[in-house]
């Protein structure tokens, strides 16, 4: 009886502690519906770990008309990746929060229409990060891996909120990188590699989690055919089962001078 008490002692204790240590939390953020596919093995790995992750896309998808699909941009387009950025959150296993900017930020619409656009964006994000109290911050690098205009606009904005104070709980930015020695001419390299002296962070994931992360791209169909997806699959396997960041680093002393 002694025994079974003490054993239930700890049991309950042991409960106890779990229900008081908060989970830890993840938020990525990225511009279009299926770019989470860059980290979506990691988003795979740590939610089923029991980390919580929130993912953000700010942009609606209007604009992705492709070879693939008949849709023309605009509102319908918008509402069919609306629908498959949701399936591919639940089959990544994350919450999601998808705001209603436009692709490519009213850019067209000059500097009266963009500039408030992408302000008012940098509010949205800083009131998330705000509800959310994330540990880590995941977003595109300078590169956008692709240089697409959105990736790299929406990877400052979240960088700007990041240094715009000191936050009350401690927090880490990761940028998404592509190791440079993958990339198979110079020019890419330049326009999308890192070297990886720079990639300092590199996670390992799973077979499983590299695959349940493809099974989410097929949800965006407007985008991918199933056909497309094997073969973005076929050569993202040639990287490994690892993936690269590039963690913001905070300086350790003031410097008063250059040199």
């Amino acid at each position: 009886m002694q025994k079974l008490t003490v054993l239930l002692f700890f049991l309950f204790t042991a409960l106890f502690l779990s229900a008081q240590t908060p989970s830890k939390k993840i938020l990525a953020i990225f511009a279009h519906p299926d770019d989470e596919q860059s980290v979506a093995p990691l988003l795979v790995k740590y939610a089923e770990e029991g980390v919580e992750i929130t993912l953000v896309i700010a942009t609606d998808g209007r604009l992705g008309v492709n070879q693939y699909n008949d849709y023309e941009a605009g509102d319908i387009l918008a509402a069919k990746r609306r629908e498959e950025m949701s399936c591919a959150a639940e089959t990544l296993g994350v919450n999601l929060i998808h705001l209603n900017y436009h692709d490519q930020l009213k850019a067209a619409e000059g500097f009266d229409g963009h500039i408030p656009h992408v302000q008012q964006l940098i509010l949205d994000l800083k009131k998330i990060v705000i509800d959310i109290e994330p540990d880590d911050i995941i977003t595109w690098g300078p590169d956008g891996a692709t240089t697409h205009m959105d990736h790299r606009l929406v990877g400052a904005s979240v960088t700007q909120v990041f240094v715009s104070q000191t936050w009350s709980k401690p927090m880490d930015l990761y940028y998404f990188g592509i190791p440079s020695d993958f990339l198979p001419d110079e020019n890419s390299k330049t326009l999308r590699g890192q070297d990886r002296i720079y990639l300092t962070t590199q996670v390992p994931f799973t077979e499983a989690h590299f695959n349940q992360a493809y099974r989410a791209l097929l949800c965006h169909e407007s985008q991918y055919p199933a056909a497309v997806v094997a073969n973005i699959k076929k050569e993202r396997a040639k990287m490994g089962l690892t993936l690269f960041l590039r963690k913001f680093q905070v300086p350790e002393k003031i410097e008063s001078s250059l040199f």
